[in-house]
């Protein structure tokens, strides 16, 4: 349970939470794994406040604590709660991070699991029927397919939204991450022809997933990009900008170098730049990405395997960053190297 904004020591084990009960047109979901992720300690250490909502630190807004987070799920159905049969009892099961919930006012609102509502950090979760998606048929283990929700499913959904295709010269940033490899691996999979900026001591795996590989303190060759994927921001922000060809699109989820950028509206307008924000996914690109795991089309890259009662300590291994890849935690006691 996260029982406010802060350090791990938010983060308490307890053995006394009831199993959920699902309402009308929920599902009950026993967890099989769950990746970590950035929005995960994002959440935690309250990020997403602002100076207008200083209140705001989950996704939507205020969290109501204690929540469980847990924003990628892997898991299988237990239990369905009134007017569901769908997906059935025992199919493995998947849903987007962000799950739109449009309004009158707001077309593209979506309510987050592990945010708004409690998901995958236990060993069961309460999930709205209509945002499950059975992968049942794929030969991913179920630890692959915890990794997969959040980060590839940001990735496809940025790749979407910039309409990457075949033979678009790409560049992704961050490409050693959770996102930046999947984008890496999706963008590869659309063929395009990639290159990626990461730390060379966790370029091999990126080389090998199909990337060229540029320095991660490197400026990227001018007008030489497409298609620049950034899920970094901070000060090479300009740079990647003038990367672009003219008529190129940029597209970013994340700023783990720093949300506050400094630019030059010339480079965007002179050049006929389009930039793309990426948060909400709609539910053709979510299915989609079900489509690419259920034929096992990329198969992510897991650099290690906690138990969930060891979060804090994959928390700490994840914001360290040295390792390439997602780390996952699992009901239990199993620990190893992915």
């Amino acid at each position: 349970m996260l029982t406010g904004h802060g350090g791990p020591e938010k983060l308490v084990w307890s053995d006394r939470i009831a199993v959920p009960e699902p309402g009308p047109g929920e599902v009950l979901v026993q967890v099989l794994a769950a990746g970590v992720n950035a929005t995960d300690i994002n959440t935690r250490k309250g990020w997403y406040a602002t100076r207008t909502e200083p209140d705001a630190g989950g996704w939507a807004g205020a969290i109501r604590f204690p929540r469980i987070q847990g924003s990628d799920l892997c898991g299988r159905v237990v239990r369905h709660g009134a007017g569901v049969s769908e997906p059935p009892i025992g199919a493995r099961v998947i849903c987007p991070t962000n799950q739109s919930e449009p309004t009158a006012d707001n077309p593209l609102a979506f309510r987050a699991i592990g945010s708004e509502y409690d998901g995958a950090f236990a060993e069961f979760c309460v999930v709205p029927a209509r945002h499950l998606y059975d992968v049942s048929a794929s030969v991913l283990s179920d630890i692959e397919i915890g990794a997969m929700p959040c980060a590839y499913g940001t990735a496809y959904n940025l790749l979407t939204r910039a309409r990457v295709r075949g033979g678009d010269r790409v560049l992704v940033t961050g490409a050693s991450g959770g996102v930046g490899y999947a984008a890496v691996q999706l963008a590869v999979l659309k063929g395009a022809i990639v290159t990626a900026q990461c730390a060379p001591s966790k370029a091999r795996a990126v080389r090998d997933a199909g990337a060229r590989i540029l320095d991660r303190g490197a400026a990227p060759s001018s007008k030489s990009f497409d298609v620049v994927i950034d899920v970094v921001g901070g000060e090479g922000w300009n740079d990647r900008l003038s990367a672009l060809k003219p008529g190129g699109r940029y597209a970013t989820s994340g700023a783990i170098a720093g949300p506050m950028v400094e630019g030059d509206l010339r480079t965007i307008y002179l050049n006929d730049l389009t930039l793309f924000g990426c948060t909400h996914q709609s539910r053709e690109i979510f299915a989609g990405l079900v489509t690419i795991i259920n034929t096992a089309s990329v198969r992510p890259l897991v650099s290690k395997v906690y138990s969930l009662r060891d979060i804090a300590r994959a928390q700490q291994d994840f914001e360290s960053k040295a390792n390439a890849g997602k780390i996952v935690l699992i009901p239990g006691e199993r620990n190893e190297n992915g």
